[in-house]
């Protein structure tokens, strides 16, 4: 059985924000369960989204909802211990849809994630993601 592994002291970074307007589209949508609000990046190519885990967690699956014409044709998921160097973990190919999609990779101890985006399907670069998860065997 797998949980989520975000917790209260998770700390999140992303690349950019829309316009650097984060009262509408800012970091903090990923992970409030709505359905109507959202993260989205400013243009350009390579976004990222980074988060720091207040302790060390297993995870082994990634839930993520991207906005249909603002996906990435690939995400690339890094991690490592605290003062370890990132090294990826998974790379994954998401459709280009509105629905949350799941993708499942070999577990790994983490307490740094950055998940990138090299490339998007818009054409100026943007990436918006309404619903962020990351799970991992129950503790």
């Amino acid at each position: 059985m797998v949980e989520s592994v975000l917790c209260a002291g998770t700390v999140s970074r992303v690349s950019s924000v829309l316009h650097r307007d984060v009262k509408q589209f800012g970091k903090q949508f990923l992970f409030d369960h709505k359905d109507e609000t959202c993260w989205n990046s400013d243009q350009g190519s390579s976004q990222w989204i980074a988060l720091e885990f207040p302790q060390k967690f297993c995870v082994s699956e990634i839930h993520i909802q991207f906005q249909g014409g603002f996906s990435s044709r690939s995400c690339i998921l890094e991690g490592c211990l605290k003062d370890g160097e990132l090294e990826k973990i998974a790379e994954f190919y998401p459709e280009d849809i509105n629905a949350l999609q799941r993708f499942v990779f070999t577990e790994q101890d983490v307490e740094k994630l950055r998940l990138t985006f090299p490339t998007s399907t818009d054409f100026f670069g943007r990436i918006v993601v309404y619903h962020l998860d990351l799970l991992g065997p129950k503790q």
